[in-house]
């Protein structure tokens, strides 16, 4: 597999919501080095276009993926934290005071807060669920396009200069930045038309989440108040995610850089500043400069794959005592710290991953996510995408079934928690664990097959 690791020669939460990250900062962006050119795509550097304006507010699509089929969303409930008793209105007044004593000024808060408004479709796009959550496969089909990465390239190409200087300072290939970019938001073509105050208050107010969105509300007023975007031009999701890279408030305040000069961070209309923010989010949330993000790989045959999660990790020289072999036979990636993932079980490619994998799941915390921005960057540069084939016949199992299979789970003493319909960590752990005692590869997949085979010992 092609590397990651060399920067380009030109070019992520939230994602979704709340999978952006925000965790502290890990080290300080690196002073300008020289660094040596991977094979980007050539191109002679014209003179850059003039950052573009903020947009006017544009019509909101309904949803920024297509899940197979969306559970109607149930009647809007009564806010159920600290605002349950209270009006819409009366509670920003009470905010209000908080962020006065926070030393927000009369001026801001006046201005942001006082044409705020409850989007009920906030409320409706934050609980609707997906009825069947979408297997990998079809996932990387859509995120990890020849469109997206072409159009990744013509943006190198295009800010070729811009992207140059934030790798020379920050370490972090512009193939990457590029990636980021093209998934966040269409290259700046779909960053939201909500107010980030609007949606924030909106989602503080409901209740469900309220101490994290208040928090962020905060924060955004702060941003405000510092006069680096008025709240009506402080444009992002539903979800909060601001800008070109959809940076959530906190993630702005820690990140966020002024590379143009003009005293503004700003990631709605300066391009230079869109480009060095992410690449220093990626650089202080401890991106290695020069380390490849992972390869493809091909597993023995008595692999044990209750170790194939991010959490377990050990030098890639262990895995290739172990029997682990490169695609082309050649030697693993050198990492310190590699993991292995399987993404679709032990029918699926097998992929090993290492720090630079991870400082992606700090910018979105799902292993699709990560591994789409790595595979879009990695054939931005020229390389290849993933060579072992996707196990396709296999369907998808819906939430209902899910629950089934968790409620199943528990009663023979494989805990997952509270049945919910979601097959998070815990539902794979005790899945893995159901596998090994009835002899089957325990890679916490879930699958019709297996889900039968629960039932029917269940019976």
């Amino acid at each position: 597999m092609k590397r990651l690791a060399k920067p380009a020669a030109g070019a992520l939460a939230l994602s979704i919501l709340l999978g952006a990250c925000t965790s502290a900062p890990k080290s300080a962006p690196k002073p300008p080095v020289s660094v040596p050119v991977s094979k980007a795509p050539p191109a002679a550097a014209p003179a850059e276009p003039a950052p573009t304006p903020t947009p006017a507010p544009a019509p909101v699509p309904e949803s920024t993926s297509a899940p197979a089929s969306i559970e109607p969303a149930p009647p809007l409930p009564s806010p159920t934290g600290p605002a349950k008793n209270q009006s819409f209105g009366q509670w920003l007044k009470s905010f209000e005071l908080r962020a006065a004593d926070a030393g927000i000024t009369e001026k801001t808060i006046r201005a942001a807060l006082s044409n705020a408004q409850f989007i009920a479709r906030i409320v409706e796009l934050d609980r609707a669920q997906p009825e069947f959550t979408r297997p990998p496969w079809a996932y990387l089909d859509g995120a990890v396009s020849q469109l997206r990465i072409d159009q990744g390239r013509t943006q190198i190409r295009k800010y070729q200069r811009t992207f140059d200087a934030a790798e020379q300072r920050y370490g972090v290939p512009s193939s990457v930045i590029a990636a980021i970019w093209g998934m966040e938001s269409n290259f700046g073509k779909n960053f939201g038309s909500f107010r980030a105050v609007d949606a924030l208050a909106t989602l503080a107010y409901d209740g469900r989440r309220y101490e994290w969105a208040s928090r962020e509300l905060l924060i955004a007023l702060k941003i405000i108040d510092r006069g680096d975007i008025p709240a009506t031009q402080m444009l992002g999701s539903w979800a909060g995610a601001m800008g070109h890279t959809q940076f959530l408030p906190s993630a702005y305040q820690r990140f966020a850089v002024d590379a143009d000069g003009d005293g503004k961070r700003d990631i709605w209309g300066s391009i230079p500043d869109v480009i060095n923010s992410t690449a220093n989010f990626l650089a202080q949330s401890g991106w290695k400069t020069g380390e490849l993000w992972g390869a493809e790989v091909r597993l023995p045959a008595n692999f044990d794959f209750a170790r194939a999660e991010v959490k377990f990790s050990q030098p890639a020289s262990t895995w290739a005592a172990e029997g682990v072999r490169s695609l082309e036979g050649g030697p693993l990636p050198n990492l310190d710290d590699a993991s292995i993932i399987t993404p679709a079980g032990v029918r699926g490619p097998a992929i090993l991953v290492g720090n630079n994998f991870r400082t992606l799941l700090k910018y979105n915390n799902s292993n699709n996510y990560a591994l789409a921005v790595a595979l879009i960057a990695q054939q931005i540069e020229g390389g290849s995408g993933l060579a072992s084939p996707w196990p396709r016949d296999l369907e998808s199992l819906s939430r209902s079934e899910i629950k089934s299979m968790q409620e199943a789970l528990n009663a023979k003493g494989f805990a997952t928690g509270t049945p919910d319909g979601v097959a998070g960590p815990a539902t794979r752990i005790g899945l893995r664990e159901f596998q090994k005692s009835i002899g089957l590869p325990a890679d916490g997949y879930p699958t019709k097959d297996v889900l039968a085979k629960l039932l029917d010992k269940a019976s």
